[in-house]
């Protein structure tokens, strides 16, 4: 007798406040298929990477304030990432939980590591090898980006910029890094809660 069919895992995400219009459809189940619409062409291209290298699927559209400049659609297109994460792993039970992803770019890069651990922390290191200025934005606003996602998921995010020149590179790589990270840790691997706890902190 045949096992029935793992439940595929999606959550959408919908929020809208005076700065940004904001929905998202996430699978965790998915092949990597993306249709994603930030109004900021480098983070289209990175998410799309992300979600590319971990096999989960995402439709993302954000209207943002973009005319003041792109810290809140950046921000909260990582807050709608997150929390969609967060929903669709539900109690996390059978996760793998941890995933490490290294992916180079050419002359660049970059080494991520995530636990879903119910935790939330960034760690960013490295940012030094960025230039101030990438795709006219200020270099600070990646870091936001990955702030967000990673307090929204309750994840602990490690990104370390190893070595590099070219800031495109270098994000290119951490964005590859972290979709093989998640595409890790969120793989099922049974029923246990991995945890010498007996939980996932909430």
């Amino acid at each position: 007798m045949s096992e029935a069919p793992l439940p595929v895992r999606r959550a959408e995400f919908a929020r809208r406040t005076r700065e940004t219009d904001i929905r998202a459809a996430l699978c965790l189940d998915g092949a990597g298929v993306t249709d994603v619409h930030t109004g900021i062409g480098l983070l289209d291209h990175l998410l799309t990477l992300t979600m590319f290298w971990a096999e989960m699927d995402l439709t993302l559209t954000c209207k943002g304030d973009l005319e003041v400049d792109a810290h809140h659609s950046a921000e909260d297109t990582g807050l709608a990432v997150g929390t969609a994460l967060r929903d669709a792993l539900g109690d996390r039970s059978g996760i793998a939980r941890v995933g490490q992803g290294r992916v180079p770019m050419d002359e660049a890069l970059a080494d991520v590591v995530v636990d879903l651990s119910g935790r939330p922390w960034l760690e960013w290191r490295g940012d030094e090898l960025l230039p101030p200025v990438i795709a006219g934005e200020e270099k600070d606003l990646w870091r936001e980006f990955y702030k967000a996602l990673a307090s929204a998921a309750r994840c602990n995010l490690h990104v370390s910029f190893l070595y590099g020149k070219n800031g495109h590179h270098l994000l290119e790589s951490a964005a590859k890094g972290l979709g093989l990270a998640l595409g890790q840790a969120a793989r099922r691997r049974g029923t246990l809660i991995r945890s010498t706890k007996g939980g996932l902190d909430a």
